[in-house]
C-alpha cells in the first residue's frame, strides 16, 4: 500500500462578533485615586474593575476583623454555636482591652450573646468584642489566629498574614486589599442569613451607644457594608460593598489621610464604577461557539462548545474595543470524544490582558478507515475537505 503523506495542521483563527465576548478581568485605565492601595471588583463575576497597589501589603488595622466575623459567621452556618450562646468575659480581655482603641464596652465576668458580640465587632468595631469571640471559640486567641492563617490560605490570600484577632498594630500583621476584597465577597456570599448586620448604623450595649464608622452606609443609600479601620502606619481605609440593581460592587481603599477623605474617595469610587461599568450575560453553559473542521473523520466539523457561563463585566467603552478569537490546531484529528477540549476562545481588548476560556468538543467523530479514509486524504489535498461529505 502506498503511504499517503499528509498535510501539516495549520492553526486556526476565527473572528467572532462583539456580542459573543466575555470578559473577566477588566481595567479602567483612567480611573485615578488618592488611596495608596484600592481595588474594585465586580460582585457577581468577581471581575476586578479597577486597582492600584492592590497586591502590596499593608497595614489592614480593624478591616482584619472581617476574619474575625466570617469565622465566627462560619461557625454559626455549621451549627457549631448559636445567635443565642452566651460567652464570658474574661478578667484578662477587660483589662487588656477596656483602655486600648475601639471598645465595645464589656465589662469583666459579664456573659455576652454571640449576637450582641457580632454587633459589638461591626457596628463599633470593639477590640474586646474580638477576643471575647477568639476566647470563647478557640479557647484563646492563639488558637484563634491559626485558624485565621489557615481559613487565609484556604481561601486564596496569599498576602495576608495574622497575628491577632483584631488589626492591632504589628508588623507581621498584614493583608493586600486584594485579600480584603475577596473576604469581602465570601463575606457577601456565603452568609446571607447574617450579613445584614453589616447595614446596622447604630449599636447599644451596656447603655451605651455607638455609631456605625462606615461613612458610605449614611452617604449611599444601596451600601450595605462592610468594615472600616485606620491606624498611624496604615490611614484610613474601608472595605465597603454598595448594591443597586441587583448589581453589587465591593472596594477596598487604604492609605486615605482623612475619615473624611476616605468617605468622599469611597463614594466616588463605587458611584463611578456602577455608572461606567455594566455586566453583560451572554453564552451560557453547554452553547456552541462555533465549529471546527476535523481531519479524517466521519464528520467534516466538530462543534465547539463553551463549559461554563460566560458574562461580560467591562466599561462601556472598553466593550466596543473588544476583540476575540478562537484558536486550536487544525484541522483537529479523528477519533474525537464529546467533552475534550480541543480550542480556545482568547478575548482581548486595548486596556486589558488577553482571557481565555476552553472550547471542548460538542459531539463524538469517529475516525475513518480502509478506502474512506485514503480518499479523504486525497480530498483534501485537492479542495482542502478533510473528512466525508
Amino acid at each position: 500500500m502506498t503511504k499517503t503523506t499528509l498535510p501539516r495542521p495549520l492553526k486556526s483563527l476565527i473572528m467572532l462578533p462583539v456580542f459573543c465576548l466575555s470578559l473577566l478581568n477588566a481595567e479602567a485605565a483612567e480611573i485615578k485615586t488618592q488611596a495608596k492601595h484600592a481595588i474594585m471588583v465586580e460582585g457577581s463575576t468577581g471581575a476586578v474593575l479597577f486597582e492600584h497597589d492592590a497586591d502590596v501589603t499593608m497595614p489592614p488595622s480593624s478591616m482584619s476583623k472581617l476574619m474575625t466575623i466570617y469565622l465566627t459567621f462560619e461557625r454559626l452556618r455549621d451549627g457549631n454555636i448559636l445567635l443565642d450562646d452566651e460567652l464570658d468575659v474574661s478578667e484578662n480581655i477587660w483589662r487588656k482591652w477596656r483602655l486600648q482603641g475601639s471598645t465595645m464596652f464589656l465589662k469583666a465576668g459579664q456573659k455576652v450573646t454571640v449576637r450582641d458580640l457580632l454587633m459589638g465587632v461591626i457596628v463599633q468595631s470593639g477590640n474586646d468584642a474580638c477576643a471575647v469571640l477568639a476566647e470563647g471559640l478557640a479557647g484563646s486567641e492563639t488558637v484563634f489566629v491559626e485558624w485565621s492563617n489557615e481559613k487565609a490560605q484556604e481561601l486564596g490570600m496569599t498576602n495576608s498574614h495574622f497575628t491577632n484577632v483584631n488589626g492591632w498594630p504589628d508588623p507581621q500583621h498584614y493583608m493586600s486589599a486584594r485579600d480584603l476584597a475577596t473576604l469581602s465577597q465570601h463575606l457577601v456570599s456565603e452568609f446571607p442569613d447574617y450579613y445584614a448586620m453589616f447595614k446596622e448604623k447604630k449599636f447599644t450595649y451596656n447603655d451605651i451607644s455607638q455609631t456605625n464608622r462606615n461613612p458610605i452606609l449614611y452617604s449611599m443609600p444601596s451600601a450595605d457594608g462592610l468594615k472600616t479601620g485606620h491606624t498611624e502606619d496604615g490611614g484610613y481605609g474601608v472595605a465597603a460593598s454598595a448594591i443597586e440593581d441587583g448589581r453589587r460592587l465591593i472596594l477596598v481603599i487604604n492609605g486615605l489621610k482623612s475619615n473624611r477623605a476616605r468617605a468622599r474617595e469611597a463614594e466616588r469610587l463605587l458611584n463611578y464604577g456602577f455608572r461606567n461599568f455594566s455586566v453583560y450575560p451572554l453564552l451560557k453553559a453547554g452553547e456552541v461557539v462555533d465549529e471546527a473542521n476535523v481531519w479524517l473523520g466521519m464528520n467534516g466539523k466538530v462543534p465547539l462548545v463553551i463549559e461554563e457561563d460566560v458574562v461580560l463585566s467591562i466599561s462601556r467603552q472598553d466593550r466596543r474595543k473588544m476583540k476575540a478569537k478562537i484558536i486550536y490546531t487544525g484541522p483537529i484529528p479523528a477519533p474525537i470524544v464529546k467533552g475534550q477540549p480541543i480550542a480556545m476562545l482568547e478575548i482581548s481588548a486595548k486596556d486589558m490582558k488577553p482571557v481565555t476560556y476552553p472550547l471542548v468538543a460538542g459531539a463524538d467523530v469517529s475516525k475513518l478507515g480502509g478506502v474512506s479514509r485514503l480518499k479523504a486524504a486525497f480530498n483534501y489535498l485537492l479542495m482542502g475537505s478533510a473528512g466525508s461529505e
